[in-house]
């Protein structure tokens, strides 16, 4: 069976994403209608502009269906913004947007533009560090007891996997290695084939 993963496609790095899912052995497409989400195996919030991104579901009627999406078991990969998108609790005040994943997140809590790096990070689940490219990111300040720890740098969370929402503060789709797109894909495979066994 192929995989078929989703890219939300209202704003930010689409195309680089579905270029390392691609990399990472699925089908990947662009996703810009609700209507689409019935026939993805997963689906990635990419980075962007959390309250853009937030106003943009809003209007076109994706939150409710996204919920529903993950409701269903389906699994949702989101990165940088897409993180903040996730999350239960966003510090400063801006109001929480699908709200599924048990964690508090700060928004640019890694700096401005300027101050945007590249690091090697290890990953809970992958054989050997990642390299992880942070512009204006965001980190998880803390999480609930269903969370599960996947990535630290410097003493702050920037990765981690709650079931079968996974997020990143970081824009894994921007270096050439598709080692965290192939951990969500496995995550879609194995939700898949829970799916057919029931």
């Amino acid at each position: 069976m192929t995989i078929k993963i989703g890219v939300l496609a209202l704003q930010g790095a689409v195309a680089e994403h579905i270029r390392s899912l691609q990399q990472a052995g699925a089908e990947a497409v662009a996703v810009k209608r609700v209507e689409q989400l019935s026939e993805l195996h997963g689906l990635v919030i990419p980075g962007g502009e959390s309250t853009t991104i937030g106003k943009l579901m809003r209007k076109y009627g994706f939150i409710e269906a996204i919920r529903q999406f993950a409701a269903d078991g389906k699994p949702i990969f989101g990165t940088c913004a897409g993180l903040i998108v996730l999350a239960q609790r966003i510090d400063g005040g801006e109001e929480a947007h699908l709200g599924l994943m048990d964690m508090t997140v700060v928004r640019n809590a890694f700096g401005r533009q300027r101050e945007s790096f590249e690091t090697d990070l290890e990953v809970a689940g992958l054989d050997r560090p990642l390299r992880a490219v942070f512009i204006r990111a965001p980190l998880i300040k803390e999480v609930g007891p269903d969370v599960e720890v996947l990535s630290v740098y410097k003493g702050e969370i920037v990765a981690a996997r709650q079931n079968r929402l996974l997020a990143c503060s970081f824009h894994p789709e921007l270096t050439d290695d598709s080692a965290l797109h192939a951990y969500f894909v496995a995550m879609a495979e194995e939700a898949a084939a829970e799916k057919s066994v029931k």
